[in-house]
């Protein structure tokens, strides 16, 4: 005779390892077919933008939105992250008399650096996500089946503008940035901290060149494809009703905050 089953016998515990292995293949599954994704969708939008007809309305619609609805808020973050880090770097180059490397240091940081990487993330927060939920709304209501009903490519008509907005616009916030942030800068190392305006203006000038703008300007039209791309990708095939736009929109965002600094990095590395 065989031996009873014990049913009320405890359930054996998961296998942590095993969890986690799956965890990370589903992970490197989901960034795969992303990266694929884009890939494919960055294709077509190429494809469709040189293809009649042109939709100017739509494509100045989006500039507006993307770049005039985020000047304010580029223009502010450009400001208080020049008075930061000028602040910051006259604390420091106290201690060695140096003051006068204060406005080259914030000028090169803030061209290079900070103003295509803060620029791209305000972007992001703001125009990103509206993209996102926009193209989401209109997958899951429907809207996006009923222009292919009636012949009109849902890329062409509702990609394209909003990429090349992207493209487009974050090299002029770039811009505005750098200005802004040389204002901030310049603020409070002449009228704060005290360091000769002439000095701060002479050596800012000797040690900024046009690459170093250019390097910024170049960075700032990287981000804005990839940061539109993104958001067009995630909302263009969200799914799922309310809930799956939403979670399209924080995938989206995480994935462009994410890849803009992994970008910063590579692009920085190829153009040195």
């Amino acid at each position: 005779m065989t031996a009873p089953i014990d049913t009320n016998a405890p359930p054996k515990p998961p296998n942590a390892v095993k969890q986690a292995i799956e965890g990370l293949g589903l992970t490197l599954g989901r960034l795969v077919e992303d990266i694929g994704g884009l890939a494919v969708l960055l294709i077509d939008v190429l494809r469709w933008t040189v293809r009649p007809p042109f939709r100017a309305a739509n494509l100045f619609a989006q500039l507006d939105f993307v770049g005039v609805g985020s000047a304010l808020i580029v223009a502010l973050t450009g400001i208080f992250s020049g008075m930061v880090f000028a602040h910051q770097s006259a604390r420091a180059f106290e201690m060695f008399n140096s003051e006068a490397l204060v406005g080259p240091t914030v000028a090169l940081t803030i061209t290079r650096e900070l103003a295509p990487v803060f620029s791209a993330l305000m972007v992001t927060m703001r125009a990103g996500s509206a993209m996102c939920t926009e193209l989401g709304t209109m997958r899951v209501t429907e809207q996006v089946d009923a222009l292919e009903t009636m012949a009109v490519n849902p890329v062409q008509y509702l990609l394209v503008p909003r990429v090349l907005a992207g493209l487009i616009m974050v090299p002029v916030l770039v811009m505005l940035f750098d200005a802004a942030g040389l204002a901030g800068g310049y603020f409070v190392s002449v009228l704060v901290k005290g360091v000769s305006a002439g000095t701060w203006l002479s050596r800012t000038q000797q040690w900024l060149d046009p690459e170093d703008i250019a390097e910024g300007l170049i960075k700032g039209a990287v981000f804005g494809l990839y940061v539109a791309l993104v958001a067009c990708f995630k909302g263009y095939h969200a799914s799922g009703g309310a809930k799956g736009v939403g979670l399209a929109t924080t995938q989206a965002m995480v994935m462009s905050a994410l890849g803009i600094f992994v970008l910063d990095y590579f692009v920085g590395v190829i153009l040195h």
